[in-house]
């Protein structure tokens, strides 16, 4: 099918309407060999709610963005190579219903449809793209996701120490690696994250620890020496509070809050109940 109608008149003004409609803020879809397969819209969990968002099904890509005038006008164009995409099916909540993960190397986000049925439609024809696409590039499946962020209302304690409570005045922040809520005492170190930016990222204490952990494993089997030296330590990540933070005596405890969230469960697939992070 997506051979039939790949250089077919009707295929070139669906992707020129998909233009129109984000205007001279998006990106030009029209590709030689590139067939828009479906659109329809999806719930995007986003940091502050859940937002409407509009979704096109390329044979090569996957591209969403934000409503202004269904069917006329979008903005905020995003674009998903289909060969970076990895799907994760989500446990059903009283909260939330039909979800699914999608996740890249560089953003990973959740979505949800309106019915189970359409969930379906949308998951299996998104895999059966992405195995279209490996085959024809020759790639192999991604296996390094980046972590989705969890929403500021899963949560009004910090979720590593848990101890600080959000409010109007204590803000939320987000741990690039693990995408855990966390307040400013136990996010202040930042570390090199290649795959997300150029620029070392917040992440918070635990992940700064492992990460700290890891690189200092991996100049020593590199140097092939028993102890790296400051240098190496220092090469993937930042030190040390941000600008006008102080010395937090809290970052060296393994653990240091009574319901530490550990690093290695993923948050969406464990099942726990949001509750569990509202004091």
């Amino acid at each position: 099918m997506v051979d039939y109608l790949a250089n077919t008149e009707i295929n070139s003004q669906r992707i020129a309407a998909v233009e129109s409609c984000f205007g001279a803020s998006g990106q030009p879809l029209a590709l030689p060999g590139r067939v828009l397969l479906g659109e329809g819209v999806l719930t995007k969990e986003c940091r502050k709610k859940a937002k409407p968002r509009i979704f096109f099904l390329f044979n090569d890509i996957l591209v969403y963005g934000s409503i202004v005038l269904n069917k006329r006008k979008y903005r905020s164009q995003h674009i998903i190579p289909l060969e970076e995409v990895t799907l994760e099916t989500l446990p059903e909540t009283l909260q939330a219903k039909n979800r699914w993960m999608i996740k890249t190397a560089k953003k990973s986000f959740v979505v949800s449809a309106a019915s189970a049925t359409e969930r379906q439609e949308w998951i299996s024809h998104i895999e059966e793209c992405v195995r279209r696409q490996l085959l024809a590039t020759g790639l192999q499946p991604s296996t390094e996701h980046a972590a989705p962020w969890i929403p500021d209302k899963a949560t009004d304690i910090c979720m590593r120490c848990t101890q600080t409570r959000f409010s109007a005045l204590t803000r939320r922040h987000h741990c690039r690696k693990c995408g855990f809520v966390v307040c400013a005492e136990c996010s202040r170190e930042r570390f090199l994250l290649p795959r997300l930016s150029p620029k070392p990222l917040r992440v918070c204490s635990l992940c700064f620890r492992e990460l700290a952990a890891q690189k200092r494993k991996e100049d020593v089997e590199e140097q092939g020496l028993g102890s790296p030296g400051p240098s190496a330590y220092l090469a993937g990540a930042v030190c040390g509070a941000s600008s006008g933070d102080d010395d937090d005596s809290d970052e060296d405890r393994e653990g240091s809050g009574d319901g530490d969230w550990p690093s290695h469960v993923e948050f969406y697939a464990s099942g726990v109940s949001w509750s569990s992070f509202h004091s």
